[in-house]
C-alpha cells in the first residue's frame, strides 16, 4: 500500500507514527504519586493530617526513586508498592521509644536508653510534667525559691557535700565547670586519662570548648603526683583527674591518687575536679565489682568538686551532677552556660526521687541498676525455671551467662548470671528468631554466643517475666501459656 499523506497549504505532511514501546520501561514513571500514597495513607487508619504527612511520603517515595535509579530495580505491581509505602508512614503514627525488654546481659545498655528508672521515679517524673510544680517559688513565702535547693539537700544528706546542681549530662558538667573555673588558665591532666568515649567524646576537645589550656603530665600508663606538682604555674587553675570509662589499664601502671592531688591542690591553691563519671553512692565491691569509689570517697579525699552521672551507677534518668565546695558550686552556678545546661523539672523530680530511695537505704530493692547488680544467682535460677515451665511446646534451658556492667562503669568487669535459650534445630536461622523477639510486642532484645540465642535475666526486672513469656510465645506459636 503506497504510503498515506495529505497536503496542507502547499506542504505534504506525514501523519506522526506512534512511538514503540521502550524494550525496558524506566520503572521510576510507575511510582504513584504522593496524593495516591497520602489518600491510601489515611484510608489505612493513618492519624497524621495531610499537610504533615505530605514531606514523609514525599521523601518515601524520592527514597525509592533512588534505589530504583542505583540498584536498576524494577517496580512490583503499583498496589503493592503503595502498600509498601503506607506501611512506611505508618511507622510514623507510633512512638519510636517503644518500651522494650533488654535480654542482652548489658546492665546500663547506652543504645537502649542506659539505667531503667525506678516506678517511683518514672512516677515523680510523669507527675512533674503534668503539673505545674513549685520549681523556682517558695510555697510558704510565695517568694522566688531556689530551683536545686532539694538536689543539693539531698547530696548534702548522702555524701556530706556542701552544695550541688543539676545539669542535663555529665558531659554538660564538666563543660560548665572547667568554663566557669578555668577559662583561658591552665587545666593539668594526667596522659592517660585524656581519653575519649563513646560518640566521639574526647576530654581534649572538652577543654578547648571550655576555654581550658590542658597540660598534660606523665605517660599514658603510669602518672605520679610528682608529674602533677612539677607542672603547677602562675597559670595553672585546676588539676582534673578523670574516669576512664569504657576502657582500664593492666600491669605495669600507676595513677596518683585523689588524695595525693587534693594534698598538691592545696598547697598550690588551686582546684582539685574529678570526673567521677558512672555516680556510685553505693559500694559496688559488696557484689564482687572493684575499682569503682564512691561520691562520698571522692569528697572525703579531698575533691573540691565532683561530676558525675545520674543515668549511670546512680540508677536514675539522664542527669549530670556537680557536687562540692559550695563556693566552687555558687561559682558554677552563676556562669552564663549554667541556664543553657540546666536540667528541666522532669529531670529534678526523677533525680531527687532516686536520690530518697538511696537515703531511705532502699537502693539493691527499688533501683533497677542496683536490683540487677546484686540479685544472687540462686534467685535468677528459681526465676528462669518458672519460665520454662510456664511454657510448652519448645525446649527452654537455663545457661550460664556473664553479665556485663556496661554505659562506661566498670570497665573489663562482669557478674555470674543465667540465660534462657531455646533449644533450637540447627536448620533454624537463629539470627531471624532474634529479629523476631526484637520486633514483638514486647520486643525483647537478646545476645548470640557460642551458637545459642540467650535472654540474660540479670537485666530483666521480675516483673516483667510475664511479658517475656507473652513474647516468647508469639515467636514460637508452638508455645502455650496453661490454664
Amino acid at each position: 500500500m503506497p504510503p498515506r499523506f495529505f497536503i496542507f497549504r502547499g506542504s505534504i505532511i506525514m501523519p506522526k507514527r506512534a512511538a514503540a514501546a521502550p524494550e525496558n520501561p524506566d520503572p521510576r514513571r510507575t511510582l504513584p504519586s504522593v496524593n495516591a500514597v497520602i489518600q491510601a495513607y489515611q484510608e489505612s487508619g493513618g492519624r497524621f493530617e495531610g499537610w504533615a504527612i505530605k514531606p514523609l511520603a514525599q521523601r518515601e517515595i524520592d527514597a525509592l526513586r533512588l534505589g530504583l535509579t542505583s540498584q536498576n530495580l524494577s517496580v512490583a505491581h503499583l498496589d503493592d508498592v503503595i502498600a509498601e509505602l503506607v506501611t512506611r508512614l505508618r511507622a510514623y503514627d507510633r512512638p519510636k521509644l517503644e518500651p522494650m525488654l533488654n535480654g542482652t546481659g548489658v546492665i546500663i545498655h547506652t543504645n537502649l536508653g542506659r539505667a531503667q528508672v525506678s516506678p517511683e521515679t518514672a512516677e515523680a517524673m510523669a507527675q512533674a510534667a503534668a503539673s505545674n510544680v513549685t520549681l523556682e517559688l517558695n510555697r510558704d513565702t510565695n517568694q522566688r525559691g531556689q530551683r536545686m535547693s532539694e538536689i543539693s539537700m539531698l547530696m548534702t544528706a548522702l555524701t556530706g557535700a556542701e552544695s550541688a546542681l543539676l545539669v542535663n549530662n555529665n558531659a554538660a558538667a564538666i563543660l560548665l565547670t572547667l568554663s566557669a573555673l578555668a577559662k583561658g588558665k591552665e587545666v593539668i591532666v594526667s596522659r592517660g586519662e585524656s581519653v575519649e568515649i563513646g560518640g566521639g567524646f574526647r576530654i581534649p576537645d572538652v577543654l578547648a570548648q571550655s576555654g581550658a589550656i590542658m597540660v598534660e603530665v606523665g605517660t599514658t600508663n603510669r602518672t605520679y603526683a610528682s608529674d602533677y606538682e612539677r607542672a603547677i604555674n602562675a597559670e595553672t587553675a585546676a588539676i582534673l583527674k578523670v574516669h576512664p570509662s569504657n576502657f582500664s589499664l593492666n600491669g605495669f601502671v600507676h595513677s596518683a591518687s585523689l588524695r595525693e592531688l587534693a594534698s598538691i591542690a592545696r598547697a598550690k591553691q588551686i582546684a582539685l575536679i574529678e570526673d567521677q563519671g558512672s555516680g556510685a553512692l553505693i559500694d559496688p565491691g559488696q557484689f564482687g565489682l572493684s575499682g569503682e569509689h564512691t561520691l562520698e570517697q571522692s569528697l572525703t579525699d579531698g575533691a573540691d568538686v565532683v561530676t558525675m552521672s545520674c543515668d549511670k551507677l546512680l540508677g536514675g534518668p539522664q542527669g549530670g551532677i556537680i557536687t562540692g565546695r559550695r563556693e566552687l558550686i555558687e561559682r558554677i552556678g552563676k556562669h552564663p552556660l549554667a541556664r543553657a545546661v540546666r536540667a528541666d523539672k522532669t529531670a529534678l523530680a526523677g533525680v531527687a526521687e532516686t536520690l530518697r530511695h538511696f537515703a531511705r537505704g532502699e537502693a539493691t530493692a527499688k533501683i533497677p541498676v542496683w536490683r540487677m547488680l546484686s540479685i544472687p544467682v540462686s534467685e535468677l535460677e528459681s526465676r528462669g525455671r518458672r519460665i520454662c515451665a510456664t511454657v510448652s511446646g519448645v525446649s527452654l534451658e537455663l545457661v550460664l551467662s556473664e553479665a556485663t556492667i556496661g554505659g562506661g562503669s566498670l570497665p573489663g568487669q562482669t557478674l555470674p548470671s543465667l540465660a534462657i535459650s531455646p533449644v533450637l534445630d540447627q536448620t533454624v536461622d537463629i539470627d531471624l528468631i532474634a529479629r523476631q523477639l526484637r520486633l514483638g510486642n514486647p520486643g525483647v532484645f537478646s545476645r548470640i554466643a557460642d551458637g545459642k540465642l540467650l535472654i540474660d535475666l540479670r537485666t530483666i526486672v521480675p516483673e516483667d517475666d510475664e511479658r517475656l513469656v507473652e513474647a516468647l510465645c508469639a515467636v514460637f506459636p508452638a508455645l502455650k501459656v496453661p490454664g
